[in-house]
């Protein structure tokens, strides 16, 4: 019943290729798979009354979802050559004044094991305003045969009560990259999951429309193929909602409120795991609460805008005094661009 909800994987996109391409050839189709999160607005209204059912007592009750990786190794002077041009699209401000950042949130679902959890998440724009960025193991269950997870929604600036400042996105579609479904590659680990526009509810429960994503909370830009190196390699701005312990036992944040970290993107040497093309950035972040944490590039605080060029997939401690310092993200190159473009291109429309 509930396992007969969870969508297998499909992969619509897929035209023919066995194997991705990280060359500066263009990202072709087959780089891309593509699976709905929801089989039409029924069930995405079903998916915000999960969430809002018993006075959202699923959100306050949602934990938050484990690394899916032990990360071992260390951050690196080596060299990262890009596989083609820089690429940098230009970020989207809300229509609305309001504090920033207001692009940062959590994504909720409902797992392989059929409890409520979370990651972290961000609003990035695009020709629809519908556009978020995760982690790809915050919206695929990888236990099993590769499936979406069910109930997914956004939720832009979560409160500390489980509140809903600026609405709840149901997401509609999710896209990644061939890699990460078919061999569970964690330099693939990213999705972009189109949404529907906004809801919040009103006093006797009923859904209103709030307004697309991008509209409300604006949407970060992107970065591609940025050269890293001891001398060039890019700040970013990381920003999640951790919440884990340390390996040494120590809980420094709680999980309610949106933390932010600085650092340099450097290339990385892993033992674990078997990953070739994840880089690294200095971090404090715990693992848990922090995947899919937003690193953003050129980060203007009083815009709230930058360029995403990082999405946190795990974390680890290098030097080993118990403490994690380093979060890893997938390499924003090529191929990575063309998910986001076949993304970006995914209209969604209104649950009401």
């Amino acid at each position: 019943m509930i396992e007969m909800r969870r969508k297998l994987l499909t992969s619509g996109l897929v035209l023919g290729l066995l194997t991705a391409t990280t060359t500066a050839a263009p990202a072709h189709a087959a780089d891309v798979v593509s699976a709905p999160l929801v089989w039409g607005v029924p069930a995405a209204r079903d998916a915000v009354a999960y969430w809002l059912a018993d006075g959202g007592a699923n959100l306050r009750n949602a934990t938050p979802f484990t690394p899916p990786y032990d990360v071992r190794g260390q951050r690196a002077s080596g060299v990262v050559e890009p596989p083609g041009k820089p690429l940098q699209i230009s970020p989207v401000p809300p229509m609305a004044e309001g504090d920033p950042p207001r692009t940062a949130g959590k994504v909720f679902f409902v797992g392989g094991d059929d409890r409520p959890h979370w990651c972290s998440g961000v609003a990035v724009q695009n020709q629809y305003h519908n556009l978020v960025a995760t982690a790809a193991h915050c919206v695929y269950d990888m236990v099993g045969a590769p499936a979406t997870t069910y109930h997914w929604v956004f939720i832009p600036g979560p409160a500390t009560d489980g509140t809903h400042p600026y609405g709840i996105y149901a997401g509609k579609q999710v896209f990644t990259h061939y890699d990460f479904t078919q061999y569970r590659d964690p330099d693939r680990d990213i999705a972009f999951v189109s949404v529907y526009s906004g809801v919040v509810p009103s006093g006797d429960g009923t859904l209103t429309t709030n307004g697309r994503l991008g509209d409300i909370v604006g949407g970060q830009g992107l970065a591609y193929n940025q050269r890293i190196d001891e001398t060039t390699a890019p700040e970013v701005d990381v920003f999640g909602y951790p919440i884990g312990p340390h390996p040494d036992g120590s809980r420094p944040y709680t999980g309610q409120s949106l933390e932010r970290s600085a650092g340099r993107v450097t290339a990385t040497n892993l033992t674990s795991p078997e990953a070739d093309r994840l880089v690294g950035v200095e971090s404090p972040f715990t693992g848990e609460g922090s995947l899919g944490s937003a690193w953003l590039l050129g980060y203007e605080d009083e815009r709230g805008l930058g360029y995403l060029n990082g999405v946190t997939a795990g974390v680890s401690d290098t030097d080993g005094d118990g403490r994690y310092d380093t979060g890893v993200s997938p390499y924003f190159d090529t191929s990575l661009a063309g998910v986001y473009k076949a993304a970006a291109a995914n209209w969604t429309g209104r649950l009401t």
